[in-house]
């Protein structure tokens, strides 16, 4: 059998991020576990940030991430791809880059060995594309495969960029469209379209590293990146975290047409459910589309940087951004807490 012949995604119940437990329950589970102090530890999960930080020496820091999830393409070798792009993002997002990894994989008995060989090899070539390396890892066997990595990067402790330090005054900039989850649904039942299966794969094995590579010699005061809870769940996180209010031009947003098309057809993903329910208590929705709204709540998967940046530096990253990144969008600003809902939809 060859691989191409192989349909993953029918093995999977859920596709990518949208297979990730909702942000609301994730924080349910974690409450009540004690936080152990250790001043190196800089960033911990305590934080509901990226990754954790630990501080070595004065000049650095290890960051370490790790990310796996189900198929969200059939092809073996893409899928591979598609999950170690998503796995290296957190360590961008930190600011850092990422120089280990290590392979977290399940797959059926049956599946044939090309295919396992290939989803790996998926993974390693993206791997390399980030400048870092594989060495080891661990594989188990499970009725529904799943792959994904665990990342070891370096950053200087000074240079972290968390979840947590938005600013009043800074600019919101984002780095990739909207929509993966939606497309993905769409896919699921053959309602895609060949261009749109395309720029759903082309937009998943993007790397977040030249974003992180333009965005660390700028003014940037914090930076998370949107994957599965969705861009307003994890810009809940952001202005919760930085005790700010985040204010968020939908039109300025670059929402995918198709699947915005799709997603006034009914075809959402069920972690756009998740992620809203999550969400929603800290939005201000105003005359927003209900579609729209769906939309900045969609998973994403290996999604881009959302970044809060200085506001006299704004124009310069927005510009370094252009040429680098699938969509760099200039899409709101971070306002002092007044009360009330912590996101703003204008």
């Amino acid at each position: 059998m060859e691989t191409k012949d192989i349909k993953l995604t029918k093995l999977a119940k859920c596709a990518g991020c949208g297979a990730k437990v909702g942000a609301g329950v994730l924080a349910k589970l974690l409450e009540g576990i004690k936080v152990h102090q250790d001043p190196n530890l800089l960033v911990g999960f305590d934080k509901s940030d990226d990754a954790s930080v630990y501080r070595i020496s004065d000049a650095l820091a290890l960051v370490q991430t790790v990310d796996f999830f189900p198929p969200i393409a059939d092809d073996p070798y893409l899928f591979g791809q598609i999950a170690a792009t998503n796995a290296l993002s957190d360590v961008y997002a930190m600011g850092g880059e990422p120089k280990l990894c290590l392979n977290i994989m399940a797959v059926p008995e049956s599946m044939p060995m090309e295919a396992v060989h290939a989803m790996l090899r998926g993974g390693y070539d993206k791997v390399y594309e980030a400048g870092a390396l594989i060495t080891g890892g661990h594989s188990i066997h499970d009725d529904e495969p799943k792959y994904g990595l665990a990342v070891t990067g370096f950053v200087h402790p000074e240079r972290i960029l968390t979840n947590s330090g938005a600013k009043p005054g800074d600019v919101l900039l984002l780095t990739k469209p909207l929509g993966i989850g939606t497309l993905s649904t769409a896919k699921k039942v053959d309602m895609l379209s060949p261009e749109g299966e395309a720029l759903m794969y082309r937009l998943m094995t993007t790397l977040n590293k030249a974003a992180r590579d333009v965005m660390v010699q700028h003014a940037v005061h914090a930076c998370t990146d949107v994957t599965g809870f969705g861009l307003l769940g994890h810009a809940y996180e952001m202005a919760t975290g930085s005790d700010v209010t985040l204010a968020l031009d939908v039109a300025s947003i670059d929402l995918i047409p198709e699947a915005l098309e799709l997603a006034r057809m009914g075809f959402l993903p069920a972690g756009m459910y998740r992620n809203r329910t999550f969400a929603e208590m800290g939005v201000d929705t105003g005359e927003t589309e209900l579609a729209k709204q769906d939309l900045l709540y969609d998973p994403q998967t290996a999604g881009g940087l959302l970044i809060a940046v200085a506001a006299s530096d704004a124009d310069a990253l927005y510009g370094a951004l252009q040429d680098v990144v699938p969509s760099a969008q200039r899409i709101g600003t971070v306002e002092a807490y007044q009360g009330g809902k912590r996101i703003i939809l204008r």
